[in-house]
């Protein structure tokens, strides 16, 4: 009787061992949700491609995809579209958010003071009162129309980290074939008009506790004259991707600072 009660003790303690030795094989970590939100400078253009969504210029250059490519583990909901203002995204996009959505990334702004129409002005005529008129729309209209974008993507995502990415400036105080029409003094004009917007876009962000980031850093070096641009110039063969990122300005530019923010 001692042997067996013996025997069923080791048993036990066996079974045992083995059971916290193996253990139990943990489920795989659930995918990091990203939301790509925002206008044409999420959405990609300025790559000569469309090939994700056509209407809305997204392709496989842009930085979300490529973000969401480059980290493991992570589900991209691709929804920036260009020509997006501020109320596009509030009516439109952050239906794609949820308290389960971890990284969102944005730049908006640029089209609801018509950025993209200014500099073509710029190359294609005089623009000093236009460039006047938006810096006016900087001041006085933007910032509402920011606080109202952030707070519904913060209403709809509280969990997430929010990465608001600025507009880079185009011009280094030269011309070139790329910057038809626009003299030095327009250049440095639109380039403090980006300074403007960029401080109004930064503020914002940080007020509703989003992280800014500026790309102006990466771009040095890279402007529309230079060996590797990451802007285009004025494109007459393809003008919606005029003056936006090249797809050198998303991979060598925004990627990078995407992924400085959320690894």
């Amino acid at each position: 009787m001692v042997r067996v009660l013996r025997r069923l003790a080791l048993l036990v303690g066996a079974t045992i061992l083995m059971l916290t030795t193996v253990g139990v094989t943990p489920a795989a970590a659930a995918p990091d949700q990203y939301v790509a939100l925002g206008d044409s400078y999420s959405a990609g253009n300025g790559a000569a491609s469309a090939n994700l969504s056509l209407s809305c210029g997204r392709n496989t250059y842009a930085y979300p995809y490529l973000v969401g490519s480059q980290r493991p583990n992570t589900t991209l909901t691709f929804a920036a579209c260009q020509g997006a203002v501020t109320t596009d995204v509030t009516n439109s996009q952050v239906g794609s958010l949820s308290a389960s959505t971890k990284y969102v990334t944005i730049t908006i702004g640029g089209n609801d003071i018509g950025f993209a129409n200014l500099v073509i002005s710029c190359t294609l005529t005089n623009c000093a009162s236009t460039i006047a008129s938006s810096n006016a729309q900087i001041a006085n209209q933007l910032p509402a129309k920011l606080d109202t974008t952030y707070a519904a993507i913060r209403s709809r995502a509280p969990n997430a980290t929010v990465v608001v990415l600025g507009y880079p400036k185009p011009f280094a105080n030269r011309t070139c074939a790329a910057t038809p029409g626009a003299t030095l003094s327009e250049q440095s004009a639109l380039n403090a008009l980006v300074d403007n917007l960029d401080g109004v876009i930064r503020a914002r962000a940080e007020a509703a506790g989003f992280v800014y980031v500026d790309p102006n850093g990466k771009w040095s070096g890279h402007d529309i004259c230079s060996a590797t641009p990451y802007t285009n110039g004025w494109l007459t063969f393809r003008p919606t991707d005029s003056y936006h990122p090249t797809r050198a300005g998303y991979a060598g530019g925004y990627a990078p600072l995407v992924r400085s923010v959320i690894g």
